[in-house]
């Protein structure tokens, strides 16, 4: 029987050459979607696809809303047209306002409520709240329910910004393509954050202030990853508004200096008047709000229509509120209004925002802010100048310089309002004033208040995005619960050398500092004493003249905030103090605190058990 020689297999062929076959393209395939899903290249890539999403949504943002304005009132910008008539009903004369924001409502009501009830309202306190309890997550279809709806909102009339829908409709996209690409939970918010810029950037031609905007109220922390991936969406989305909108300021203002340092004291006096008005608008807001919700008790869906009627008879009496009313702003701060007709426009601005909102209107806030410290601070400067002529200077400076104080008693972010007007104007002789002011009114809004605008919401429905949230371990746990005893302490007297010897054996590199009578003084880090000997120069110091104060903590201090202070601290555990922060009566560290959670993670989890069935 002869043997067959089986016939010999080809070499496989290696190299340059070598064909592409489906396994080896699949591989290729996964490995980049894996580098585009975890890389920083990945995320710099989604950044600026973010970005240009969010400036592509911008403009169409912008013609739905120009389109359905013309529709509903036939001009481009009803809020300058006085009380003049539709051309498309001219039969209705003024009146036509009447029916503007009840039709707008018949279309986005339904709307709203049946594909996405997260779009009505203001929008930003929807993305701090997915960005701070949802991981990012925003439904898709936000985006376009949120730009119809607004746009519709403010084209029959609403009195309301587009900077709410436009920071809403931008961090859905980048949250829908997060979501798509399947990038883990701290980059989609960055992802959100990003779109949230880019909207911002594009619609005001702001760079700057959208990066802040996004950094300081939606992110809420500033990391340098995520800083670097918002400028770039937010560059991005700038480029393309600027292409299409123009590289010019959004709003114009006269030169001006500051001539005499007292007009310090009048902007000082502003900001601190800014704040009080700041806070009067968020507390109108939800009062009428909670009046609309108390006397409504038809289906949600007819109730933009029906709170129409209300909001066109005040559209009736002062048309200027008709829309986002920036023509009428910029009128302001030329000084083309009568005195008491500025306060007129302030007092009018905040019951019609106040109306589109509670009558379940789509839109944002920021813009009627401005509005009413362009009101104010208008009048603050007509009056301070009939006062002291020689000193007051041009009252739209002091209109500018209210539009930012206003926003940032309201909303409670100086840097954004610092940014945001100097951006809006292109003028830098202003920013000092601004800042002062700007400042002040944040400070006034602390005091007399815990919530911003836009928290209020939050809080209103139980969420405090600053604690953690219901359920979880850290949620119902204080410093008492993983507070450890009193290390060794240290004497002020203790030389370095002492010093360095007892922190070896310390398990944190770190002990608490006591005064001859026991009272506290600080704490002494294994990193400073290191450093504080190999300078010869201070190598006989004692470690009283090396101990700093960390952040200290009480038994009372909630654990998620302990845990904040230790993550920031230089050591690896805080000192716990008494009530009047004098006396050490404990400490804290990762590792008690890790313990204290897990321990109440296991009792939460754990089954119930009958005490008489064990």
């Amino acid at each position: 029987m002869t043997d067959t020689a089986s016939p010999a297999l080809p070499a496989p062929v290696v190299g340059p050459g070598a064909p592409v076959g489906p396994l080896t393209a699949q591989r290729g395939l996964r490995r980049g979607w894996s580098a585009l899903r975890e890389s920083k290249g990945g995320l710099l890539v989604l950044s600026l696809l973010v970005g240009a999403g969010a400036g592509g949504g911008a403009l169409v943002f912008r013609w739905l809303i120009e389109t359905f304005t013309l529709w509903l009132s036939g001009h481009g910008d009803y809020s300058a047209a006085g009380h003049a008539a539709n051309p498309h009903a001219p039969w209705l004369g003024r009146y036509f306002v009447l029916a503007a924001p009840v039709l707008a409502g018949l279309v986005y009501g339904p709307l709203v409520h049946r594909f996405a009830r997260e779009a009505r309202g203001h929008g930003v306190p929807e993305v701090m709240y997915a960005v701070a309890r949802r991981g990012g997550r925003i439904a898709p279809q936000v985006a376009a329910v949120k730009a119809l709806a607004s746009a519709l909102c403010i084209g029959g009339g609403g009195s309301v910004g587009r900077e709410g829908p436009i920071v809403q409709i931008g961090s859905a996209l980048g949250s829908t393509l997060g979501t798509w690409v399947k990038v883990a939970e701290d980059r989609l918010r960055v992802l959100v954050a990003c779109g949230a810029a880019g909207g911002i950037a594009a619609t005001f031609n702001a760079p700057l202030a959208g990066v802040f905007f996004a950094m300081e109220l939606i992110l809420r922390d500033f990391t340098a990853e995520a800083f670097g991936m918002v400028v770039l969406a937010s560059v991005t989305a700038s480029v393309i508004g600027r292409a299409s909108f123009g590289n010019t300021p959004f709003l114009h203002l006269p030169p001006f200096h500051v001539q005499h340092l007292a007009q310090y004291g009048l902007f000082a006096l502003l900001g601190l008047l800014a704040g009080v008005v700041g806070v009067t608008f968020s507390k109108v807001l939800y009062r009428v709000e909670d009046a609309c919700d108390a006397f409504w008790r038809g289906p949600e869906w007819a109730r933009p229509a029906a709170g129409g009627v209300l909001l066109g008879g005040l559209l009736l009496v002062l048309p200027q509120m008709y829309g986002v009313g920036y023509p009428v702003l910029q009128d302001a701060l030329a000084g083309r209004y009568a005195l008491l007709f500025l306060l007129a426009l302030l007092v009018g601005k905040m019951a019609a925002t106040s109306l589109t909102i509670g009558i379940g209107g789509s839109g944002g806030v920021f813009a009627p802010s401005l509005f009413i410290g362009a009101m104010l601070g208008s009048f603050f400067g007509r009056a301070a100048g009939d006062l002291l002529p020689h000193l007051a200077g041009p009252a739209g400076a002091y209109g500018l310089v209210g539009m930012g104080a206003v926003f940032a008693g309201a909303a409670r972010a100086p840097i954004t309002a610092v940014i945001i007007l100097f951006e809006l104007t292109g003028e830098y002789t202003i920013i000092l004033p601004l800042m002062a002011a700007v400042v002040l009114a944040t400070g006034v809004s602390r005091v007399l208040t815990g919530e911003t605008i836009y928290t209020a919401k939050l809080r209103r429905r139980g969420v405090d995005i600053d604690s953690p949230a219901p359920g979880t371990p850290a949620a119902a746990l204080t410093v008492r619960d993983a507070m450890e005893p009193t290390p060794a302490t240290l004497s002020e007297t203790t030389t370095l050398a002492q010093a360095a010897d007892a922190l070896a054996r310390s398990p944190h590199g770190a002990l608490p500092v006591l005064a001859a009578d026991g009272t506290y003084r600080g704490v002494a880090t294994a990193r400073t004493v290191a450093e504080t000997l190999a300078d010869d120069t201070h190598a006989a110091s004692s470690v009283g003249t090396i101990a700093h104060l960390p952040a200290a903590v009480t038994p009372a201090t909630a654990l998620d905030r302990a845990l904040r202070s230790l993550a920031g601290a230089d050591s690896q555990a805080l000192p716990v103090l008494d009530e009047d922060r004098t006396q050490l009566i404990g400490w804290i560290s990762h590792r008690s605190v890790l313990t204290a959670l897990d321990h109440a993670n296991v009792q939460r989890t754990a089954p119930h058990r009958d005490p008489a069935h064990p």
